[in-house]
């Protein structure tokens, strides 16, 4: 049986610790064979995570139960978790129906691909990262005996502001060349070797080698490409130089690299999860599961897209005022809301947003609001890891304070501090609580009392702010308790990671070909024996 956790003062919260450094989280302890024992089913009533707040007595007390006040909603309880848990598993199977994907906020898109590395690997690989005004091309190396995924070389080419919004044909003339120059200076222009495309725009993929554009983003708007084949388009514009070809092309998305990329290192890694400016995830699914595809048998790597999770207003209930305000001024309103509740593009935005709240009901900053909080988007993300660090965050928060032109004393800066720990708190539980639920459905899919995996993960926000991988690691071990979840951050995802995808394709075309042959020569032994019978 899980055991009860400790609380303090606030009730019905999967809360912090907050001391000379805030942010620890402290379930009482519990014996190895008593986590492995409990099920997936109801977390007892009243299990907690503690939160201890002596070391907040510098805050009146009047002032202190207001700011609490006001972040309560971001506190989100065991069992409010697990509720969020069982609306994500549902929308799980509704992206990967054949008729109700349409209608899914979790869009769960087929990879196309079928396996993890297996450390067979091997061979040279190209691989092409395109996702913003700069590209990378990069010349990767597997090497079997040492069971090493080596960067043998790398160049950045920038995108000028004119091509970003001219023609199709000018957008894959200049990657071409930019391809071409680095082939050239590395002497691989010879060599036709495979490649692996990380596209970061929202594509419909057909194929391994088939990704269709549906539209633009980050600025780009490139006439001739929405509804066209990217891989197609590269390869046109390669064979239009004629100076060079390619392989075979692998398109990869960049939480599938970051899973290869780490599937590499470590063959049990089956998981997936990008934590940074946006958030996503994939994982191994069971083929027959997958209703858009044809085929019973093996896995396939699910693209989840879960940022899209409470499009449908499912997560209207834990949305607080704040994060609604984020959304209604985004880009794109009411789309991706769980990643607007917990990426890195937008903690910042939702902090600055709290900031002026307390300050107009005098609890900061005497009342005092400056131009610069009161300016979109002034108080960035990476100001919370800042703040939340253990020995400078207090210190921090006074230069990040003064730069805004606040009038921040020590008391303002423990409710500043408190207030970024809130917000990673909840970013860091929400992101479990999704990585949970992927991790449960591929234990009960598989049939396991136990799963053991790991998850290679990415971005800034896990990487770093100084304790939201713990945060997110102990929320996992309380919704997956018989899921033993083991992190590895990733190594270039995008780039190695899609050299890897691309390996991991070669390898099993490989091996369709030696079946293919093996099939040939039983059947040649076969009518070889029939000739001498007659």
């Amino acid at each position: 049986m899980l055991a009860f956790l400790e609380r303090h003062e606030v009730d019905a919260s999967l809360n912090i610790a907050v001391k000379t450094r805030i942010c620890r989280f402290n379930p009482l302890k519990m014996s190895s064979t008593d986590t492995n024992a409990k099920s997936d089913g109801p977390i007892p009533k009243g299990a907690r995570l503690s939160r201890d707040v002596a070391n907040l007595d510098t805050i009146p007390p009047d002032t202190l139960s207001k700011v609490e006040e006001c972040l309560q909603p971001f506190r989100l309880s065991v069992e409010k978790l697990q509720d969020v848990s069982s609306r994500l598993r549902k929308d799980l199977i509704r992206g990967l129906g054949k008729h109700t994907h349409c209608r899914a906020p979790v869009k769960m898109l087929p990879t196309f691909v079928r396996a993890t590395p297996d450390g067979r690997e091997k061979g040279d690989f190209l691989a092409l990262d395109l996702g913003g005004t700069n590209f990378r091309v990069l010349h990767v190396r597997v090497v079997e005996e040492m069971q090493k995924l080596l960067k043998m070389d790398s160049k950045i080419c920038a995108i000028p502001q004119e091509i970003m919004l001219g023609t199709g044909e000018q957008l894959f003339d200049h990657i071409a060349a930019c391809l071409a120059e680095f082939l050239e200076s590395l002497e691989l222009k010879d060599q036709i070797l495979p490649l692996g495309f990380t596209f970061s725009f929202p594509c419909e993929q057909k194929d391994i080698d088939k990704s269709i554009l549906i539209h633009w983003t980050k600025g780009f708007n490139c006439s001739g490409v929405v509804g066209e084949d990217v891989v197609r388009l590269l390869r046109e514009a390669i064979h239009r130089r004629g100076d060079y070809d390619i392989g075979s092309v692998a398109m990869v998305n960049d939480t599938v690299g970051t899973m290869m990329s780490c599937g590499y290192r470590d063959q049990s890694c089956e998981i997936g999860m990008i934590i940074g400016t946006g958030t996503n995830a994939c994982y191994m699914e069971e083929i027959k599961n997958v209703k858009r595809v044809e085929g019973e048998d093996g896995r396939m790597c699910i693209n989840t897209e879960w940022g899209g999770f409470g499009d449908d207003g499912s997560l209207k209930d834990i949305q607080t005022e704040f994060d609604v305000m984020v959304d209604r001024d985004s880009l794109n309103p009411g789309v991706h809301v769980f990643e607007k509740m917990i990426s890195g593009m937008y903690l910042g935005e939702i902090a600055r947003l709290v900031l002026v709240k307390l300050a107009q009901d005098k609890l900061l900053f005497g009342g005092d609001l400056s131009v610069a909080l009161l300016t979109q988007d002034s108080f960035e993300t990476r100001f919370i890891s800042e703040i939340e660090a253990e020995n400078t965050g207090l210190q921090k928060a006074q230069e990040i304070l003064s730069e805004l032109d606040l009038p921040a004393g020590p008391v303002d800066c423990q409710i500043v501090r408190l207030v970024c720990d809130s917000l990673s708190t909840r970013s860091a539980q929400l992101c479990a609580t999704a990585l949970a639920t992927i991790a449960n459905r591929i234990r009960v899919n598989r049939g396991l009392d136990h799963l053991s995996t790991t998850v290679g993960v990415d971005g800034t926000v896990y990487k770093k702010h100084p304790n939201f991988s713990e945060k997110l690691q102990e929320t996992v071990r309380i919704l997956a308790p018989k899921c033993d979840i083991t992190f590895l951050v990733s190594d270039d995802g995008s780039g190695k990671g899609a050299a890897m995808v691309t390996a991991v394709a070669q390898r099993l075309a490989m091996q369709s070909r030696i079946l293919e042959d093996i099939d040939g020569e039983e059947e040649e032994e076969e009518h070889e024996e029939e000739d001498d019978e007659n």
